[in-house]
């Protein structure tokens, strides 16, 4: 194995650019750890005229034309100077002791971070994150018996590259403990056909790891329905291309009379089944990838509910904490001048997400007014400009609970006297606690980006109270448990380890990773009511299923949000005012026929209803066939 030369000047910022690319190509595979290899390392980077020696030991060959072309482009980037260069070249030829070793389980605890696989019939070391090779990874990871040096030197230049820093981003690697597995973990659970899928949607988005995901999952889910009919591998193809992304600058200037920039973003999924609704999420993490993955998520779980409407999703990476008013407004005003003309009753309507509420769908919708010189519909958000429900807001946490209420009551159970945990502090979970104080449960924990609130008497409404003042003025959490002697705050941590019977995630996408998973089943937990959508990374659920722990998904279980927001832009709801009791009991038979379509769907392609993932595949399954015969019916457009 020869390695190019010009790797002593090569441009490191070029190079890792290079090297990021190549990380995203999810294509190699993966080795059992226990499988003895022998390995010759090649030559390291702190010898660049070593780089030209064939290994000692190993078949020598001639460097092809390849080898050639990416030597010479290596050493085009660089741009070594001439001098550097002929030095390279003068220096005699130092032969390094020949260094083999056979990569043995016992090794597997001390080098978590990399493992062996043949590579084009080369025996290469890989990142057990990221799964590729490069020149970060080529160094010994081992060394020598005894250098420990060169050991913590390969791993430290490995850890602070930016070719791992972006494998961690994309593959969500365990905190834990690092597992060298398929490279899309699902794939190795599919038909050859559902696998053709995956395969198609990271060779054209290999850079947008959250809808991958999303992806992934939603086609396990289908195996069997396109296993019984071929023709729904050419509506998933269609499904998985949305119909229009919109994205833009938003410039603003702020109250110091600065101007900032910042990205947005509207991605009109699928109109199949009528004029688009989904969110609109302001965060500083937003990027098209999420986007994507909210917009292809809001189509599901709009087709799941009663109403047939389109999915869209949306927002941008404008963080809107730290703001004053008039910033906000400024931005909003800026925001929305770009997307008006894509939106309207007929067309897109944009909903509350995170970073996204009242007074920021209040300045959107007025800009919106005056730009469309007309006042025909409205956002589908809290109290603005109509008298229709007064329990919007509260619409998709109290559908949560109205779900996992029905799902114990399949099991001959309630909710009253349960242990709860919920994350998250914002407007669903602090909804969530409210009805589940209401059925009798025992809510014991809320959190936030850094960390989590325990309160083992449990919450009730004034405690409620308080956490939302808190909120409202933006402190932090922790100072409710200077109120209450009997709660605590943990800095860095997650609420998974609590015990529980019940567990609503209600933060952000992939916040439970596999260890919380198993914190979560050795915690007692026993159904995991999702509220934000994808909150388990695939090993999560894995773990999660194969422990019997039932998951509600956010498709189905979060539905409360879009039930709502079709009542009150239906002309009959608007023009009279819904008293609390007739909104939830509206909303409640919403919940109840969206859980039995689910099932009924599962059933229908042999999914135990007592199986942990008959909802998650049922609601997949019912959803997709809804779209699926829309697309069909309307043809190829």
């Amino acid at each position: 194995m020869l390695i190019p030369a010009g790797g002593l000047g090569m441009n490191s910022a070029m190079d890792d650019m290079n090297l990021i690319q190549q990380a995203q190509r999810h294509h190699l595979v993966v080795r059992e750890i226990g499988e003895e290899i022998d390995l010759e390392i090649g030559p390291g980077d702190d010898d660049p005229s070593f780089s030209n020696t064939p290994l000692i030991g190993g078949p020598s060959r001639e460097p092809s034309a390849e080898d050639h072309d990416e030597s010479k482009h290596m050493v085009m980037v660089s741009q070594l100077p001439n001098d550097d260069q002929d030095l390279s070249k003068t220096q005699p030829a130092k032969r390094k002791k020949k260094v083999v070793k056979r990569w043995r389980e016992e090794w597997a605890d001390t080098y978590k971070w990399a493992y062996v696989d043949v590579k084009e019939g080369t025996a290469r070391i890989f990142c057990s994150v990221c799964r590729e090779y490069g020149r970060k990874h080529r160094r010994n990871p081992y060394g020598n018996e005894g250098s420990r040096n060169m050991q913590m030197s390969a791993l430290e230049e490995h850890n602070n590259s930016l070719l791992h820093k972006e494998a961690l981003r994309l593959q969500m690697a365990s905190k834990d403990k690092i597992i060298a597995d398929k490279p899309v973990y699902v794939k190795a659970l599919m038909s050859k056909t559902a696998g053709s899928i995956v395969e198609a949607a990271l060779k054209r988005d290999p850079h947008e790891p959250e809808f991958i995901q999303s992806v992934q999952e939603v086609v396990h889910a289908l195996e069997r329905v396109i296993a019984k009919n071929s023709h729904y591998v050419n509506i998933m193809e269609r499904l998985l291309e949305p119909e229009r992304m919109i994205l833009f600058r938003v410039p603003w200037v702020d109250d110091r009379g600065e101007t900032h920039v910042n990205r947005g973003f509207r991605v009109q999924f699928n109109q199949a089944l009528g004029p688009c609704r989904g969110g609109m999420r302001f965060h500083p993490s937003m990027n098209l990838s999420i986007a994507k993955f909210l917009g292809f998520e809001q189509t599901l779980k709009n087709a799941l509910s009663p109403y047939k409407i389109g999915g869209a999703a949306g927002g941008s990476d404008f963080d809107p904490k730290g703001k004053s008013d008039n910033e906000i407004m400024r931005f909003c005003q800026s925001f929305m001048n770009e997307i008006y003309r894509y939106l309207g009753p007929d067309k897109d309507l944009p909903s509350e997400e995170m970073g996204v509420g009242t007074r920021e769908m209040g300045y959107l919708f007025g800009q919106y007014r005056r730009l469309a010189g007309h006042y025909q519909g409205s956002f589908t958000g809290p109290r603005i400009f109509w008298s229709g429900s007064s329990l919007r807001t509260e619409a998709t946490g109290y559908g949560l609970v109205f779900f996992a209420q029905l799902i114990l009551a399949d099991m001959n159970r309630e909710l009253k006297g349960l242990r709860c945990v919920v994350s998250g502090s914002g407007k669903i979970a602090m909804h969530v606690l409210e009805k589940l104080i209401a059925y009798g449960a025992l809510p014991i924990t809320v959190s936030d980006s850094k960390g989590y609130l325990v309160d083992e008497d449990g919450f009730d409404y004034m405690k409620i109270s308080f956490l939302r003042d808190i909120k409202a003025q933006q402190r932090s959490l922790r100072d409710y448990s200077k109120t209450y002697a009997r709660s605590k705050y943990y800095d860095e941590a997650k609420p998974w380890s609590e015990r529980c019977d019940v567990a609503f995630p209600c933060a952000s996408q992939n916040e439970i990773d596999q260890s919380d998973a198993i914190n979560l089943v050795n915690s007692g937990c026993r159904i995991v009511v999702e509220g934000s959508n994808m909150p388990c990374i695939p090993e999560a659920v894995d773990v999660l299923r194969k422990a019997n722990v039932l998951i509600a998904p956010s498709m189905a279980a979060g539905a409360g949000g879009v039930v709502a927001g079709e009542l009150e832009l239906n002309h009959e709801c608007n023009s009279m005012n819904w008293s609390p009791e007739d909104f939830e009991s509206k909303l409640q038979e919403a919940m109840k026929q969206t859980y039995q379509r689910a099932l009924k769907a599962a059933s229908d392609f042999g999914y135990q209803k007592e199986s942990p993932e008959a909802l998650a595949h049922g609601a997949v399954i019912s959803a997709f066939l809804t779209v699926a015969q829309a697309m069909t019916d309307q043809g190829c457009v």
